[in-house]
């Protein structure tokens, strides 16, 4: 008899922050009051409405990604990485985050970060066919996220181990 393991998948949407959208509403007014000095109240009007709604779908756009991990993998927006090929899953604290990002980054990694969250996942990739040794993708529940996916540990030769410094 076969033992059923229900392993929830985690899906996140990485929205912008409510800081964010009041910078849209400032650009936005700092547009229109402009425009009040020079063209009036009606201009000054449109181009608020205007303004706020084109720097409100770009924000929009931009914070519309979902991530979803589950049993049979990863998805990051349109990007999809099977189960078979998912590896060691890590996932990182804002330290961790912002060392992988800089110091211990390799130029080959697929990232999928959001300057507005400072967590993240390190996702290995199996797959000697696929140029990525590993996603770095922003979430603000990289534990959730590794355990939907069956993290498991990273090796003990991984390549973002640190190495002592040679001097």
């Amino acid at each position: 008899m076969r033992q059923a393991c229900r392993v929830q998948n985690r899906r996140e949407r990485l929205v912008a922050p409510v800081s964010w959208w009041v910078g849209v509403l400032a650009f936005a007014l700092a547009w229109a009051w402009l425009l009040l000095v020079v063209a009036g109240t009606g201009a000054a009007v449109v181009t608020f409405v205007g303004v706020a709604v084109l720097t409100g779908a770009v924000v929009w756009a931009y914070g519309r990604t979902v991530v979803d991990a589950g049993p049979d993998g990863l998805r990051v927006g349109r990007a999809f990485l099977t189960a078979e090929h998912v590896g060691a899953v890590t996932p990182l604290d804002r330290v961790a985050t912002r060392e992988a990002l800089g110091p211990r980054a390799d130029a080959r990694a697929w990232l999928h970060v959001r300057p507005y969250v400072d967590t993240a996942v390190r996702v290995d990739v199996d797959d000697p066919a696929d140029p990525a040794p590993y996603w770095l993708v922003s979430t603000r529940h990289p534990k959730a996220v590794a355990a939907a996916l069956g993290a498991r540990p990273a090796s003990s030769d991984a390549p973002d181990q640190p190495t002592p410094d040679p001097r």
